[in-house]
């Protein structure tokens, strides 16, 4: 280091001799200094190397020898450096933390000064921190700012306060900035892959070609492409067919008539390219080379586009018929009889009628009135379904000797119900069977319904013979004649305190319901001063009030909520104490004679159930009743397995071929088809 003194004027005669001799101090100076750095790198070396080479060592020692090496630097500087500017390298390394280059560097950073952790500091640069300070700073004449060099030519300055607070808020903005672009790149993320998502539901439509719901997925998506083309070129042949007619080219016709022909033969019932006939390959060239022939000769754009418009429309209009013509066919299946049901109920009617008289009884006929049991009504002219209601709920009870089965008929299968029964005895609990035409109170002075039926005007609509009930004419009125909205045995859970008056509680059951579990339970739950206890059916936005009653009347819409949500018929808990005090039984005959004309609600039950018992019904657990066996293909099997009463309502009932297999065997565990009677009926799984 070259240390400058202070000549006077006298000096000058003497100057090249001091020239000689401060030349020959910088010369020492440099070479002691250049021994000191050496010393220096070859000692960083070593300790470098040692300190890599010894991985056991504790970080409790490492900052031992970090501070070591700090007193070590702070020896070499105090004679060179003042004490403020010690202190300001103190303060900066205490705030910021070792400051580094090459870390930044090598994180492919910009090469402006950042504060790194003490810790990696530590691990980077421990050795030779103290010798690169130490030979790296030069004292200025301020005394303010001290400059590091190292062999490289690098430099840094110690900055004041308000430079390092501006450059932090230059490095907040670009974080902020990064972070921003980052977000903005997710969110193209997600749009790009919603598209996706959306345009693979598009393509998964298109490609797999499924023209039937109901057809099997196959493993190969491709595996229809050439029923498909088969299918495409049959369409296209069918325009040209039309335009080659407007234009009166016979010969032309006739071919793509021809080639048509051929086509639906090898296309036949197909639905997969594995079922084609092997001449399929060679009609689809035929047909391309005749559609490329027509192509030349008729096509024009507009006449093509309008062509197919009305084909669509065509397709349309007809699918819309087949919808109506199978809603009507399942209609009048659901009303039939099979023939094996028919031939039991006659069969056990002939027997019963010729039993004698002392043999026709039930035991335990004192069971009937004693409100301490548990009671259930049973309203039913199916003799197999009411013995699976029966036996499901005895084989799923605690204690069977506590039940008792109130079974009401009609006259035409009085007989039949009884002799099952006879034959048949539900164990130890007690039924009892009743025929509603001997039901004397029960009369069309009494009971709207009865008397409506009896009025001209339904009667013109019900039975009238011209009357459209024809597959054109679609379900809309078949619908709702159904015998079983005509009968009274469906309109008299209406009546349930005059058929039993010395009971305070019973369990309502529809006979085409399965019980799986033990039911005693529905006896203690509070209803809250309710009358109906019931399982709601409403979702989001089906199977409430607006979906059953007209609301544009004055009357519902004054009187209804059409939000209000429905409840479901087919197992009931009805307190007949309260039933008597709110005079149901009277609110009911008033709606059913306001809706004479029908312009309330249509014929059934639970319309006017649902405006009957209005505010009064108790929602049940869901677990207690689970519905749609007969129409909905898709319920959770462990939702079915968990519930207590299962409940086939639709028109695919259990007894029926229509019946959907899958549910099909909840309902027939209950059924001895060994049975004499069953299998003479053939009557079967």
């Amino acid at each position: 280091m070259a240390i400058k003194r202070g000549l006077s004027p006298a000096a000058g005669p003497r100057r090249s001799k001091a020239i000689g001799s401060r030349v020959h101090i910088a010369l020492l100076l440099f070479f002691f200094s250049f021994i000191a750095f050496s010393f220096l790198f070859v000692a960083r070396g070593l300790f470098t190397a040692a300190f890599l080479g010894q991985n056991e060592l504790s970080f409790a020692s490492s900052r031992q020898d970090l501070n070591w090496r700090e007193r070590l630097a702070l020896q070499h500087l105090k004679p060179i450096l003042s004490k403020e500017v010690i202190d300001v390298i103190n303060a900066s390394t205490d705030d910021l933390g070792p400051l580094s280059i090459d870390f930044f560097r090598k994180n492919n950073l910009s090469a402006s000064w950042k504060s790194v952790g003490h810790e990696t500091a530590a691990d980077n640069n421990a050795s030779a921190e103290p010798a690169e300070v130490a030979s790296k700073t030069k004292q200025e004449t301020s005394g303010i700012k001290e400059e590091y060099t190292s062999n490289e030519d690098r430099s840094v300055f110690l900055e004041p306060p308000a430079k390092v607070a501006r450059r932090r808020l230059r490095e907040k903005r670009r974080e902020k900035r990064a972070a921003d672009l980052v977000k903005q790149d997710d969110e193209v993320t997600v749009k790009l892959e919603n598209a996706a998502i959306e345009h693979s539901k598009s393509v998964d439509s298109a490609v797999l070609g499924k023209y039937s719901i109901w057809r099997k997925e196959n493993e190969n998506e491709n595996s229809d492409s050439t029923v498909r083309l088969i299918r495409d070129q049959m369409i296209m042949a069918r325009v040209y067919v039309s335009l080659a007619k407007m234009k009166n080219k016979l010969d032309l016709v006739n071919e793509l008539q021809n080639r048509l022909k051929e086509s639906q033969r090898s296309l036949g019932e197909a639905t997969t390219d594995t079922d084609l006939h092997h001449s399929a390959p060679e009609k689809i060239k035929l047909m391309g080379q005749v559609l490329s022939k027509a192509k030349e000769q008729l096509y024009d754009c507009n006449l093509v586009t309008g062509k197919l418009r009305a084909m669509l429309q065509s397709a349309d209009e007809q699918v819309r018929s087949l919808k109506k013509q199978s809603t009507f066919l399942s209609q009048l299946a659901a009303k039939t009889i099979p023939n094996g049901l028919h031939c039991l109920a006659m069969r056990l009617t002939i027997d019963y009628y010729l039993l004698p008289l002392e043999k026709r009884k039930f035991p335990r006929s004192e069971n009937l009135e004693n409100p301490n049991l548990y009671h259930y009504a049973l309203f039913s002219d199916n003799v197999l379904a009411a013995s699976v209601v029966v036996n499901s709920t005895i084989m799923n009870a605690k204690d069977p000797e506590k039940h008792v089965f109130h079974l009401v008929t009609d006259k035409l299968n009085f007989g039949a119900m009884n002799m099952w029964f006879l034959l048949n005895p539900p164990g130890k609990a007690t039924i009892h069977v009743e025929n509603v035409d001997e039901f004397k109170w029960l009369n069309s002075s009494y009971c709207p319904v009865l008397r409506q039926l009896e009025s001209a005007a339904m009667k013109e609509y019900y039975f009238k013979a011209a009357h459209p009930t024809t597959l054109s004419a679609g379900s809309s009125n078949l619908k709702y004649r159904n015998p079983k909205y005509l009968s009274m045995l469906n309109h008299l859970r209406f009546y349930l305190p005059q058929v039993y008056p010395k009971l305070d509680k019973i369990l309502f059951l529809d006979d085409d319901i399965v019980v799986q579990k033990d039911l005693t339970g529905l006896w203690s739950v509070d209803l809250h001063d309710k009358v109906n206890g019931a399982v709601e059916t409403c979702g989001e936005s089906f199977h409430r009030f607006d979906k059953y009653l007209n609301f544009s009347n004055p009357h519902i819409a004054k009187n209804f909520d059409p939000n209000a949500c429905g409840w479901a018929y087919g197992m009931n808990i009805f307190d007949l104490k309260e039933w008597k005090k709110k005079d149901i039984t009277g609110i009911y005959h008033k709606w059913q004679n306001m809706n004479e004309d029908r312009v309330l609600w249509k014929l059934g039950t639970l319309p006017p159930g649902l405006i009957t018992f209005y505010g009064l019904t108790h929602p049940l657990e869901k677990s207690w009743h689970v519905l749609g066996l007969g129409y909905n293909p898709s319920i959770d099997r462990s939702e079915i397995e968990n519930a207590a009463v299962i409940h086939y309502n639709g028109n695919m009932k259990p007894w029926l071929e229509l019946a959907m297999t899958k549910y099909k065997p909840y309902w027939t565990k209950y059924i001895k088809y060994d049975h004499p009677y069953i299998r003479n009926c053939k009557l079967s799984e």
